[in-house]
């Protein structure tokens, strides 16, 4: 525009309308240089010079940063505007169609199973056989344990298996019985005075064996009074259990006995120990069937969820709910962040990032400065002319 405003200058004498561009390029080059000076001061002092109320963004670098983080805490990080992000967003579905990938649930399934050792490792057997011992009595701390023993043997009375068992069990005594004659004659041989003659033993020892058999037959006869008997001793029994304070006495203490006893710690350590192992073994293996079973069960997941309508909306709800309270209940730190980032920056460093981001938009800024003040100098220009002519 200089240049133009010197040509024009210079050939104005010989061709006047040539004034109409040396108008347009002196208020060109002014509204130029206005807009140049404008936009460089946001930035830095025009020429060096430390001209008042200019380099407005490093000498307010704070306020901006904390402005900044203001308006994205009460413009952005809403629950309105969360909330209403999220609305269209199928999470469950998106979740579901990634799972059923092959690699990426078997990725889900290493990371899970690869965890198991970290987790395993760090419990010692004693302290697992504590722990279960400590869950069990927590557990049945508020439970009445007679009068649930009472309903256990209600249930099986009226289903008629106290008598299977029963059945069961002689079963049980009788082919023990048989299987150990040998021994049983032998003990009662080892028993006997040594003037016993062997005779008189093996006359005793059949008549025992005999003795016990037909017991074991008497109490298995359906219409035997040994029969009859038992199941009176059950029902009596069932009637203590409910109504009696004794029973339940008795039970917890020797359910407290049986916890804290050393057998018991000692077997649940060693049930732990094994299970360890187990998985231990499972989760090293790179095919093991814990691994693939739980992609298989990863992959189950992600299709059901993606067909059934319904829990994938109900899962859709409670992500967006978790999600946009997670977010807005933690958005004093999202903005913290973003004010602590622009605090660190120098004034240097923040005018060069705006400038970069915004510099296209400047530079027409400045282009348009010129070309409107151009066109203003031209109206003014004509409109001298025409008060000059009156």
């Amino acid at each position: 525009m200089a240049a133009v405003f010197v040509a024009a200058r210079l050939l104005q004498p010989d061709y006047p309308w040539l004034g109409f561009v040396a108008a347009f390029a002196e208020a060109a080059m002014v509204g130029g240089l206005a807009d140049w000076f404008a936009v460089t001061a946001l930035f830095r002092h025009p020429l060096g010079l430390p001209i008042p109320h200019t380099a407005i963004i490093p000498r307010n670098k704070d306020r901006i940063g904390a402005n900044i983080a203001e308006f994205l805490e009460h413009n952005f990080i809403t629950p309105d505007v969360v909330r209403n992000e999220l609305k269209d967003v199928d999470l469950a579905g998106i979740g579901a169609r990634w799972l059923a990938d092959d690699a990426n649930n078997r990725a889900v399934a290493e990371r899970i199973v690869g965890t198991i050792p970290a987790v395993l490792n760090m419990i010692e057997d004693r302290d697992a056989a504590a722990f279960f011992g400590g869950t069990l009595a927590s557990g049945m701390k508020d439970v009445k344990l007679a009068p649930l023993t009472g309903q256990v043997l209600s249930v099986l009375v009226a289903n008629g298996q106290h008598i299977r068992l029963l059945q069961k069990v002689l079963g049980l005594v009788g082919s023990a019985l048989e299987e150990n004659r040998g021994y049983i004659r032998q003990k009662v041989h080892d028993h006997s005075p040594k003037w016993m003659p062997k005779m008189v033993d093996e006359k005793f020892y059949e008549r025992l064996m005999d003795g016990i058999q037909s017991i074991l037959d008497d109490m298995a006869d359906e219409n035997g009074a040994w029969r009859e008997r038992f199941h009176t001793a059950i029902m009596e029994l069932i009637e203590k259990l409910e109504e009696s304070p004794e029973y339940e006495a008795r039970l917890r203490g020797l359910l407290a006995r049986g916890i804290t006893h050393p057998l018991f710690r000692e077997y649940v350590a060693g049930v732990w120990a094994d299970i360890r192992g187990r998985l231990l073994a499972a989760s090293e293996s790179p095919e093991s069937r814990l691994l693939l079973r739980t992609q298989g069960a990863l992959r189950i997941f992600s299709t059901a969820l993606e067909k059934n309508d319904t829990v994938r909306t109900k899962l859709n709800e409670w992500l967006k709910s978790f999600a946009t309270e997670a977010i807005v209940e933690r958005r004093s730190l999202i903005v913290a962040v973003v004010r602590k980032v622009i605090d660190k920056w120098d004034a240097e460093t923040i005018s060069a990032k705006l400038e970069t981001q915004v510099g296209s938009d400047l530079q027409f800024i400045r282009i348009n400065g010129t070309l409107v003040g151009g066109v203003v100098g031209v109206l003014l220009y004509a409109i001298s002319l025409v008060l000059g002519g009156h």
